[in-house]
């Protein structure tokens, strides 16, 4: 029933946008973790393959029927990946972060791994793994951590405990590079019940600098909750949606603190940091002010809190996988008002600090419910 629901779900999503469009094929792939669904569309414009997965049938039945409550399941949820061509591999060289099956104990190394939480820049997560460390009293707050990724200079890794935290750099192909591998990782790992938070910053739009926003739903520069990838000269569409329940335990945490202002929004996407997202003082400009304006007021109406670079990809790759994610960022600016950053280094500073204190609190929290002990 779930698959019916699903191609009927994408056909009303053009209709709703004023789109005509029939469904040309439906194929379900299923393996032993997973269900797959491919649904081939052809809307007044062009051809687009819509793709969705979920992890096992079991998974799905929990999914549909509201009688279940995933965050209270018994049972576990694996990380799913979806590419039968990983059996054939006798090692599989996780490349970009100098690790692999063949030359690594993944399960011992990261097979506890509850909590992923990953960032733009290697610095920001190596504080991130202090801060949760000494937070969680787990390890002496002074020591050195390693980077578990040294063999490499394009990502960071740090762990303690259950917790992973991982530099993604800028923009969606790299952060899509670091998850392909992350996923992977994850699944040879066996992990189960992996929650991955993005923390990270943003231009707000109607927003005090400083307030953290956690995503609803990521959304493309035409507002559209999607993300399109072309794979062998087809648009791939995927889903963008993110675990609605977890932004709201974070929002909960974030009133908990009352330490910062924190809304629950959409996330506007972009492939750039300057044309993309409305700048008008990259190299190149093409619009006025009032065209910016405009802009940035119809993506406010559109429900969009801030805008990133990351969140689409992000979220389309967690949904396929199997992952609880979230996305929580920081404003540094009211893009209204402007497009450079002119508060002070140390206010700058002090607003970074903000999404990982509210998922710190968060981890914090959800540790000492399953263990059933406190921390200081």
């Amino acid at each position: 029933m779930y698959v019916e629901v699903f191609v009927i779900s994408k056909m009303l999503w053009y209709f709703a946008k004023g789109v005509s469009c029939q469904v040309n094929s439906c194929e379900v792939k299923r393996t032993a973790e997973s269900l797959v669904v491919t649904v081939q569309v052809s809307p007044e414009a062009g051809f687009v393959v819509v793709t969705e997965s979920f992890c096992s049938d079991t998974a799905v039945s929990r999914k549909m029927d509201p009688r279940h409550d995933q965050r209270g399941a018994p049972c576990s949820s694996p990380v799913c990946v979806h590419n039968p061509h990983l059996e054939a591999l006798e090692d599989d060289i996780l490349y970009h972060f100098s690790l692999g099956t063949g030359t690594h104990d993944l399960p011992a190394m990261f097979g506890d791994v509850k909590f992923v939480c990953v960032g733009g820049s290697p610095w920001r997560m190596k504080a991130f793994i202090e801060y949760i460390a000494a937070e969680l009293t787990m390890e002496d707050p002074k020591s050195e951590y390693p980077n578990i990724c040294a063999g490499t200079d394009r990502y960071a890794m740090y762990k303690i405990g259950p917790i992973l935290s991982v530099s993604h750099g800028m923009g969606i192909p790299s952060i899509a590079i670091m998850l392909h591998e992350l996923i992977k990782l994850l699944h040879h790992a066996h992990c189960t019940d992996v929650t991955i938070i993005r923390i990270g910053t943003s231009g707000g739009i109607g927003l005090e600098p400083g307030t953290v926003v956690v995503t609803k739903q990521s959304v493309d520069a035409t507002f559209l909750p999607k993300f399109e990838q072309v794979i062998l000269a087809k648009t791939v569409v995927r889903n963008t949606d993110l675990d609605p329940s977890l932004a709201e335990e974070l929002l909960q945490c974030s009133k908990e603190l009352n330490q910062f202002e924190t809304v629950i929004g959409n996330t506007m996407c972009t492939l750039d940091f300057y044309e993309g997202q409305a700048r008008l003082d990259g190299a190149f400009c093409s619009y006025t002010e009032k065209d910016k304006q405009e802009y940035l007021n119809k993506a406010s109406e559109a429900g969009v809190c801030n805008i990133e670079m990351e969140s689409s990809v992000f979220a389309a790759m967690c949904k396929l996988s199997g992952l609880r994610a979230a996305v929580v960022c920081v404003t540094l600016l009211d893009r209204l008002k402007g497009d450079q950053m002119s508060s002070s280094h140390d206010i700058l500073h002090s607003y970074q600090q903000r999404p990982q204190t509210l998922v710190g609190h968060y981890i914090k929290k959800q540790l000492k419910s399953k263990a059933g002990c406190s921390f200081k």
